[in-house]
């Protein structure tokens, strides 16, 4: 009876151990499941158009890296771009640009001489980018909602242009080389991203500015809002666009039927890809091509913020471009880089800023599709807005909590 009475104890103990390791496996797995992958009931009821075009599996790094704060005090920031030197060039919202040393961060350096800035709800001092040839003629460009002349309240998206002088105090000979058109005062939706191709060509994507009344100019091949073009440094619409033949057409189009594109990447083979604000769900990753339409608000994934369909609830139709990938809850995107730097597992995937989500995005990208998704920096409950790939190779960020992360190789 004794040994039977200790095998009995025995195998009682093994089964514990066994459904108890069972149950922090099974835990575990929940909790991986519950911060890592979408888990939030959608806004609707759409289907995907293919498998995989939403809901992309869960990827985690399995690098060793370190995140750091390397300044708190930024204000808001809204766009960083490397100098040739290391350094970093910082919009800040309410209308200026500083400098930030890497070496020395909370000496920030003030950039002077920007014209006004119409900062209201959305608006503001947007992106910044250098002159492919910056280290030659120390240009740089950049977005801003630019207020009215007339004594309303309207404002509109507006590209300039000026020199950096060589101490980096101020910028000279300031030039505006774009503005959009209609001007509008809803304070929404206004972009915007600028990048630059191999050619030396500019691209800018606007926002259609929101409001019931001006969704149709997503569609209106006569106005610049809900498009991205392509232009000169000068401002002028570059040579090969889709619709310069087309006497309709404003001929610095380059694509329409967008909603609040405020991401714009380069990828190494050349590709644009965009990524822009759905309403209420709907959030989408679309690899642009020249001339091709992307929808709004003709189609869409998301649903009016109130709760009502948009274009009836139609998520396609013929001569409309699909998403690559949308999001239904939203992150809210902002901000794009395909990394490059010096995380062998990271190289050539594509980050972007969540600040609904409040995190930093990571997609894995195969084949023109989405095959995974990372949130990285959930701990620090930011909403991130831009993201650059440091000459160092380290990865830095801005929120709005006015800080600066850097993400590097342990």
């Amino acid at each position: 009876m004794k040994n039977l009475a200790t095998l009995t104890l025995s195998m009682l103990f093994l089964f514990s151990c066994t459904n108890n390791k069972n149950n922090t496996e099974n835990a575990d797995a929940k909790t991986n499941e519950s911060i890592s992958k979408e888990t939030e009931a959608a806004n609707t009821e759409y289907k995907p158009a293919f498998e995989g075009q939403t809901r992309a599996n869960y990827i985690k790094t399995k690098s060793g890296y370190d995140v750091s704060v390397v300044n708190e005090n930024l204000g808001l920031p809204w766009a960083i771009v490397n100098l040739p030197d290391g350094k970093l060039l910082m919009t800040e919202k309410s209308g200026y640009m500083m400098i930030i040393d890497l070496q020395k961060p909370y000496e920030l350096k003030k950039i002077t001489g920007l014209p006004k800035v119409n900062q209201y709800n959305q608006g503001g001092l947007l992106d910044v980018i250098l002159d492919p040839n910056f280290k030659e003629n120390r240009t740089i460009y950049w977005t801003f909602s630019e207020p009215a002349t007339d004594g309303s309240k309207n404002d509109q998206t507006s590209i300039a242009k000026a020199t950096l002088s060589t101490d980096e105090t101020k910028v000279e000979n300031v030039k505006i080389i774009y503005r959009t058109f209609p001007s509008h005062d809803s304070g929404l939706h206004y972009g915007s991203r600028l990048v630059f191709d191999k050619d030396g060509y500019l691209y800018a994507s606007f926002g259609e500015r929101s409001s019931d009344e001006m969704r149709k100019y997503a569609q209106d091949l006569k106005s610049p809002l809900g498009k991205i073009i392509r232009i000169t440094t000068d401002g002028k619409p570059a040579s090969g666009n889709p619709f310069e033949s087309n006497k309709e057409v404003l001929p610095e189009i380059y694509s329409l039927g967008h909603r609040s594109p405020q991401s714009l990447a380069f990828n190494d083979k050349g590709e644009l890809w965009e990524i822009e604000h759905g309403p209420r769900g709907g959030d989408e990753l679309n690899l642009i091509q020249p001339g091709k339409n992307y929808g709004w608000p003709l189609i869409t994934y998301g649903i009016e913020y109130a709760g009502g369909k948009i274009a009836n609830g139609a998520t396609n139709n013929e001569g409309l471009e699909q998403p690559n990938y949308y999001w239904d809850p939203v992150i809210a995107p902002s901000g794009a880089e395909f990394y490059t730097g010096s995380i062998d597992e990271w190289k050539g995937s594509l980050f972007v800023g969540g600040m609904v989500k409040q995190a930093l995005v990571r997609l894995v990208i195969e084949g023109n599709k989405v095959i995974g998704e990372e949130h990285l920096l959930l701990d620090q409950k930011d909403r991130i807005r831009d993201m650059v790939t440091g000459i160092d190779g380290h990865l830095y960020a801005v929120g709005d909590n006015g800080k600066l992360y850097r993400i590097a190789k342990k």
